[in-house]
């Protein structure tokens, strides 16, 4: 295989480099969800302590819809750990430009994962080499609009609206990726230290098969492949633990019916539309009930769509592990600053029509 690498050693992200240190901060996390959701699934029936038993049952919920998008995150990490950056780039496109953003686009749709699994996958696409662009319109356009969930949604809101959000959903993933990297070519944003040049050479089928051919499938192979996934994956599960909490303590304490009641189809129900999206850390799983809640109820189709992408671009989690995987706050912060105009955009033509 050959190959021109521009990714100094030195430059790897420090969310993978190895390290014998323990992580308090993740250990007791896991430990804290750890206790609630045992006490919600033996003791909510027989003991009551009313705020207790309703973060444990929130927090209990909320793991039993992420873990099968965790469980399935971290396979797919462990297998991207052992594909070669050549490989991915060459699938996303080693150039930013709009052919390799539309293919992060068709990918993360297509990919059948809630927003926590879809994280970590971007992650690594990133540290594989795919462009600044590219991983923005990947996780745009995944989080719900994985197979599965568009069957819940189509049943949820009707098929209209279910095509109409995924198609609007696309358009804003392309757009921000193509202003990403053009962001990216006039340095007001770093480039992905990541990226490497293939040589005029390289064939992806050739190459495939090469690399195929020469791997040795044994248990040692698999095993390493696991724990480099759960090894890789770590720096997000945090992320997404503490998420698990602060969500759990907002829908403890505010009423999803109460906030309903004030999201219709006016500029002032979509600007609160996007304020509970920024601060309620959910899944796409658990976004998608009430985002057909305000549709149905509110009367208010525009707001739904902005409560389902608002909750993409305006994640503190997403935001907060972007800034870990690209080192740069900048290009964290710049997310909904490029997203949020073009949601408020749209959802409010959605309203008005």
């Amino acid at each position: 295989m050959i190959f021109k690498s521009s990714t100094p050693k030195q430059n790897t992200p420090k969310c993978c480099e190895k390290s014998n240190k323990k992580d308090y901060i993740f250990i007791t996390l896991l430990i804290t969800i750890s206790l609630f959701y045992i006490y919600s699934y033996f003791f909510n029936d027989i003991i009551n302590i009313p705020y207790i038993n309703k973060i444990s049952l929130e927090i209990f919920n909320l793991i039993n819809i992420m873990w099968y998008g965790i469980l399935i995150g971290i396979l797919m990490i462990s297998i991207l750990s052992k594909i070669p950056k050549e490989f991915i780039s060459s699938l996303l496109g080693t150039n930013s430009g709009i052919k390799g953003i539309l293919r992060a686009t068709i990918a993360g749709v297509l990919l059948d994962l809630c927003s926590h699994g879809i994280l970590m996958i971007g992650a690594k696409f990133y540290q594989k080499g795919a462009s600044i662009g590219q991983v923005m319109a990947f996780l745009i356009a995944s989080p719900w609009n994985s197979f599965s969930l568009t069957i819940i949604l189509i049943s949820l809101i009707g098929l209209f609206y279910t095509l109409l959000f995924i198609v609007l959903s696309m358009i804003i993933a392309i757009i921000t990726g193509i202003i990403f990297d053009k962001l990216v070519q006039k340095n007001i944003l770093p480039s992905n230290n990541n990226q490497i040049i293939l040589d005029k050479n390289f064939n992806f089928k050739t190459e495939a098969k090469k690399s195929i051919k020469n791997i040795d499938y044994n248990i040692i192979f698999f095993k390493t492949m696991l724990i480099n996934g759960l090894k890789d994956s770590k720096i997000v599960i945090k992320w997404l633990l503490i998420g698990v909490i602060i969500a759990s303590l907002i829908k403890t304490f505010i009423s999803t019916q109460y906030f309903s009641n004030y999201l219709g189809p006016t500029i002032i129900g979509l600007i609160i539309t996007m304020f509970f999206a920024t601060i309620l850390e959910i899944c796409s799983e658990g976004s998608a009930p009430i985002g057909a809640d305000i549709l149905n109820r509110a009367k208010a189709p525009g707001n739904s769509f902005a409560f389902l992408m608002g909750g993409v671009s305006t994640d503190y989690t997403e935001i907060a592990i972007l800034k870990n995987t690209t080192k740069s706050l900048k290009i964290a912060l710049f997310l909904p600053l490029i997203t949020l105009p073009q949601i408020i955009l749209l959802g409010y033509i959605i309203n008005i029509i």
